[in-house]
């Protein structure tokens, strides 16, 4: 079975002057506002692309990693996954950093490691993201 989701950006205006709203409409989750000075100068009350690809990114690598971690016989506690996505005006999207810091009992380094870059892998979004780099920074608490 599919499951589509979806999400409806109003805009209003030029890129420079204008501005828009972003309707994530099949949770109701959020409406939020969007706009080229956000995107380019960075914000902390308007949200991005970047930013929501960023959240994309994250939750999509927290239940990959999750998933592979308790199949190899270590449920995590807990996973903190930060996605950072990097955006250059004129040239786009450059890369997803994945930052990590979990809580998993009984596992070793190498492990952790290890099947952390196969969830990295693994994730459809780190697979939809294939025309850039994407780099992992894990850690266990």
């Amino acid at each position: 079975m599919s499951v589509t989701s979806e999400a409806t950006t109003v805009w209003t205006g030029s890129l420079f002057e204008g501005s828009g709203t972003v309707n994530l409409d099949s949770s109701s989750a959020a409406n939020l506002a969007v706009n080229w000075k956000a995107r380019s100068e960075g914000s902390d009350r308007v949200t991005t692309p970047e930013e929501l690809l960023g959240a994309a990114h994250a939750s999509c690598f927290s239940m990959a990693f999750s998933n592979a971690l308790t199949e190899a016989g270590h449920t995590p506690e807990r996973l903190h996954v930060t996605a950072a996505v990097t955006f250059i005006p004129g040239t786009g999207i450059t890369g997803s950093h994945l930052l990590v810091n979990a809580t998993v009992p009984g596992i070793s380094t190498e492990d952790f490691d290890r099947i952390a870059g196969e969830a990295k892998v693994g994730c459809p979004v780190s697979q939809a993201l294939a025309g850039v780099q994407i780099t992992l920074e894990a850690s266990l608490a």
